[in-house]
Parts: C-alpha cells; structure tokens; sequence
C-alpha cells in the first residue's frame, strides 16, 4: 500500500472509531437539556438596567435563562468611567465595544478598544477597563459561566455617590474577584 493510500484508509479508520454515537434524544455530557432553555430575543431597549457603581448595565441574558451558561449585558458608559485592575477566579469574560472608545489592560498590556473591536479576559489574568475619550461608549460583555449578574444586582443597591470600597471589594471577593 502506498503513503496516500494508508492515510486515506486509517485517517478514515480513526475517525470512524473516534467519532461518538449520539441517538436522537441522547444528550452529551456537560451540556443542558433542550427542555432546560428557552429561545430568547432581546431588543436593544430591553432588559433590567442597574447602576453598578456608574457603571450603567442593561442585562440581556442571565443565568436563569441560559442554564448557568452565559451571562450577557450592555454598559452605556460616560467618560472616565472605568473599573480598576481585578481577578474574576470563576468567569471568563468577553468585551465588545459598540461605540465610543474604552482603554483596557488585560494581563498588563493596555489596547483602547474602538467600535467593533473585541477583547477576551480569562479568569485568574488581570484585567480592568476605562471609557476614553469625549463621547458615551456602549460595550456588549459576556461572562461565562453565569453568576457574576449576582454580584452586580448586590452591588447595585449601593448608596449613591462615590462607593465604599472596602464594601465593594466585600462583595466582589464574595462572588470571586479580587481587586489587585
């Protein structure tokens, strides 16, 4: 048999044998049933807005909707507005700038993100983000696993003015941030 003739017949070979079974109804492992999510469609006027520490998040998709998956929300932010270098030990997170300007650092290299670049930030690497510029910026983050919009609707009940930080860093460590 020739060298084509042999990777031809085990590469099919192997993926015959590599390739899992699913019967219909069958679901994999690590996954959510069907029956556990619902389709959701979300316009941009829509969703429960809270007041994180100036940080205003209009939240699209939670937990509770997307089986612990994903957590997605929209921040409409003014200049100067930002959130200090910290450490999420349970999500990841993904930025995506709509419009205006945001400076970030994610494992200390800083980038301003413009409208339609993206940033990933995995948990236990640094990370922090600030509105640049002269203009308002709306930024669609994602965070995965869900569980962090807990964190923000606790934040939120906050008094006005400027936070407390050693309560804000309380209840940050709590969901498993640290600021460093």
């Amino acid at each position: 048999m020739n060298r084509k003739e042999f990777i031809k017949s085990t590469s099919i070979g192997i993926g015959i044998t590599l390739t899992p079974t699913i019967l219909p109804g069958q679901i994999l492992a690590g996954t959510s049933s069907p029956e556990s999510i619902s389709p959701k469609v979300i316009k941009d006027k829509e969703g429960e807005v809270f007041n994180v520490i100036g940080d205003i998040q209009t939240h699209k998709l939670v937990g509770s909707e997307t089986a612990n998956q994903i957590t997605e929300w929209v921040d409409n932010v003014e200049p100067g507005t930002g959130i200090p270098p910290h450490v999420h030990t349970k999500e990841d997170e993904i930025f995506r700038v709509i419009k205006g300007q945001v400076e970030i650092m994610v494992d200390g290299k800083v980038t301003v993100l413009n409208e339609g670049d993206t940033a990933f930030a995995p948990k236990n690497i640094p990370h922090s983000w600030k509105v640049v510029g002269t203009e308002k910026a709306k930024m669609i983050t994602s965070a995965f696993p869900a569980g962090i919009e807990k964190m923000f609707v606790e934040l939120s009940k906050l008094p006005e003015g400027p936070p407390d930080f050693e309560k804000v860093s309380n209840i940050c460590g709590k969901h498993g941030i640290q600021f460093v």
